[in-house]
């Protein structure tokens, strides 16, 4: 932690986890350093995400998704966790954070080794058929785009393509790109991904529910907390009286109700924070 008073900062911080179990939420903010852009962030380009209302109710929106996603979703694929994600599968493997919700479809957390995680949104690795509800892997899918639109993908350059944090790569021309539909139905298939406007499965939020009241504190982590999704968790911690620390660049939702406000990048303060709890 580099910056100046920012081991005054790492005191504080340690006074309010040590003795404490963690539970964490992070957001795009913690997958940046792995080359996956956020959303909010002052350098991040104009997004506008596309709706589930979109996507169900309009072919050509469809058809433009699966056409940029078809290329976006292997920069995802391809992407690789940073020191943030291993700092806190390290913290969980010393006992000191009790499990971890993630609003980004990344995977990165799981490829870091941790164990006990809640994908919030989903992930990006998996399709499901809205009609059946049958689940297949985005790399079969692929395959089978591929043969629908052959060369496609390979049509476009891949170094310095930009890809939103769903997975969504920016890719204009797609009036050709070829839909295909659930192989056991012939049902309409979508990411295995909450869209904006689609509510997180209620099992999944009382299971994170569950893990943040377990927890004797919440540390967020990259996450500006736009969304509902996330900033009830920091609601209902400090509503507990719970303490809630927010690490992330810029200001967030919840920064009236925080115990701790860290404005910096994720990844100095969380390996300073593994570093100074866990013995080498």
């Amino acid at each position: 932690m580099p910056d100046s008073g920012s081991a005054q900062q790492l005191d504080r911080l340690l006074d309010l986890v040590s003795g404490r179990r963690l539970a964490v939420l992070t957001g795009a903010g913690i997958s940046t350093d792995s080359g996956i852009p956020d959303y909010r962030s002052a350098d991040a380009p104009p997004r506008t995400p596309m709706t589930y209302q979109q996507f169900i109710g309009d072919p050509l929106f469809r058809q433009h998704y699966w056409a940029r996603n078809h290329v976006g979703w292997r920069r995802m694929d391809a992407a690789r966790p940073n020191p943030s994600h291993r700092a806190l599968a390290r913290l969980e493997r010393a006992g000191l954070v009790s499990g971890l919700i993630t609003q980004n479809v990344d995977l990165l957390h799981t490829k870091a080794g941790h164990h006990r995680v809640i994908d919030l949104h989903g992930v990006y690795a998996r399709v499901r058929c809205l009609d059946c509800d049958a689940l297949t892997s985005r790399m079969a899918l692929a395959d089978r785009l591929e043969a629908a639109n052959p060369g496609f993908a390979d049509s476009i350059l891949l170094d310095g393509l930009e890809v939103a944090p769903d997975a969504d790569a920016v890719v204009t021309d797609t009036d050709s790109f070829r839909m295909v539909d659930c192989l056991h139905c012939g049902g309409l298939l979508k990411p295995d991904i909450v869209y904006f406007g689609e509510s997180v499965p209620k099992p999944r939020v009382a299971a994170a529910l569950d893990l943040v009241d377990s927890a004797d504190a919440l540390l967020v982590v990259g996450s500006s907390l736009t969304v509902m999704s996330g900033l009830r968790f920091a609601r209902r911690t400090a509503k507990s009286g719970r303490p809630l620390i927010i690490l992330n660049r810029g200001g967030t939702r919840a920064d009236a109700l925080a115990t701790l406000i860290l404005d910096a990048g994720c990844a100095p303060v969380l390996t300073a924070l593994s570093d100074a709890l866990i013995p080498s």
